[in-house]
């Protein structure tokens, strides 16, 4: 094989649709970054990175709203605790940020993809079914396999989470528009009312489910719901880390230092009870 050879099998490994450099050219899914610049949103250069072409205006406002309403949510979110606490033990702001990152996993940053693999199910079952039917039948399947905790529905901190109503607004402007199907948002409230029917109570839709209902309408991969998620809560990261930047806590822990904890281990022993039943053994022997 000769070097020509070689390059080119070098430029198939590394192959790419998204960005092509060379020397003086920049260009992202064929747009020149200078015909980028100033000229189109952060969100937008996000679908465009992820979905190969820029969004259409109403795409964009959904995916905005979507990206502002989960940017924080203060140091009761464990990422943005976390944060805190690695700056306060000597990282820098890039470390912190990727020690809190990493945080976003199944429990913690994994409900609004599994919210939308949810949705999916429901609008897979309703062939032949009424919505709520197809919603009882996935919330059966869903709990059969994961437990009783729905992804996207209900807080542990607020009863009504204040950022879903106006998503799901922004969404039946949109459907109502036909920008979207509303398809999602009719799966999302099948399970509301499911849920609401089954318990006797209203376990509300929060900022995962709305999102979800956000991410399916526009047409993202489940996973995506999660890496999406990621590039909103990492400003809230970084803002809640470079404020710590600014303070003289060190080594912050997650209570403060007159909080204890509760010890449930072994009572206070002693290596000379341990001796004693050590040479009443070898007495016995």
């Amino acid at each position: 094989m000769n070097e020509e050879e070689l390059r080119q099998q070098a430029a198939r490994w590394w192959r790419t649709s998204i960005c092509d450099i060379a020397p003086g050219r920049i260009a992202y899914r064929g747009y020149p970054i200078e015909d980028l610049i100033g000229r189109i949103s952060f969100p937008a250069m996000i679908w465009l990175m992820l979905r190969g072409d820029l969004p259409t205006p109403a795409q964009e406002r959904l995916l905005q709203a979507a990206l502002v309403a989960s940017v924080d949510h203060g140091p009761h979110a464990p990422s943005i605790a976390i944060a805190q606490m690695a700056v306060s033990c000597g990282l820098p702001l890039n470390g912190a940020m990727a020690s809190a990152i990493n945080t976003l996993d199944e429990v913690h940053g994994g409900a609004g993809e599994q919210a939308v693999e949810l949705y999916e199910d429901v609008l897979r079952r309703r062939d032949g079914l009424e919505i709520g039917e197809a919603a009882a039948a996935a919330i059966d399947h869903f709990t059969a396999r994961c437990g009783k905790y729905l992804p996207g529905f209900g807080h542990r901190f607020h009863s009504v989470d204040p950022r879903a109503a106006p998503l799901l607004a922004l969404v039946d402007d949109a459907s109502a528009e036909g920008s979207v199907s509303g398809d999602y948002a009719k799966a999302a409230r099948a399970i509301e009312r499911v849920m609401q029917q089954r318990k006797g109570k209203l376990i509300p839709m929060n900022i995962d489910g709305a999102t979800a209902v956000i991410y399916g309408e526009l047409g993202f991969a489940p996973p995506l719901a999660r890496g999406v998620f990621c590039l909103s809560r990492a400003v809230g990261i970084l803002a809640h880390a470079w404020e710590q930047t600014r303070r003289k806590d060190r080594n912050k822990g997650p209570m403060p230092k007159q909080f204890g904890y509760k010890y449930e281990g072994q009572p206070r022993r002693t290596l000379e009870a341990r001796h004693d039943v050590s040479r009443q053994a070898a007495s016995a022997g």
